[in-house]
């Protein structure tokens, strides 16, 4: 009889469909999904620079790229003294899309803040390691460098470049 029961089991076992196992949500991707990631973004950086370039092109303001991929509208700030981390700064902006309009009523302020423990936009904390205290300066940033594929889940969508209007107080 346990024979039987063995055996019996055995063949249910292997008669039993091997079922799909699926990596958990952020869990391991395979090559080809890694490079279609990869490939999207490098396509979409592409575009967005080519766009916010031609945009530059039409404006009689002038704006100069910056070495962390992104402009500015003062030429030379990368020859300002750079602040350190562990310096703080207090500072405020607001945010346009690329038709000029404003995204949110009230410009964003922080207040003390140390650099090297930003939790902005890389590209502000670039820009404000070059500003001086009450120097203004306009930022054109491509999405990945704003709020990227999830965008700000309110008023900014995934993958839109920013006008960005930052102020040193």
């Amino acid at each position: 009889m346990q024979k039987l029961i063995i055996i019996s089991s055995l063949l249910l076992i292997g008669c039993a469909q091997n079922q799909q196992v699926h990596p958990p949500v952020g869990g391991i991707l395979s090559e080809k999904d890694l490079n279609t990631s990869k490939n999207r973004a490098k396509n979409l950086n592409q575009m967005e620079r080519t766009q916010i370039q031609d945009w530059i092109n039409n404006q009689a303001e002038k704006f100069y790229p910056m070495s962390l991929n992104y402009w500015v509208n003062i030429e030379n700030l990368q020859q300002n003294q750079k602040k350190p981390d562990g310096e703080t700064i207090s500072y405020e902006y607001e945010i346009y899309d690329f038709v000029k309009v404003k995204l949110y009523d009230k410009p964003k302020r922080n207040v003390n803040v140390q650099f090297g423990r930003f939790e902005d936009l890389k590209a502000v904390e670039d820009a404000l390691r070059y500003l001086d205290k009450n120097q203004e300066a306009t930022l054109l940033v491509p999405s990945i460098l704003a709020f990227g594929t999830y965008g700000d889940n309110d008023k900014i969508p995934n993958d839109m470049p920013l006008i960005i209007k930052i102020k040193v107080l």
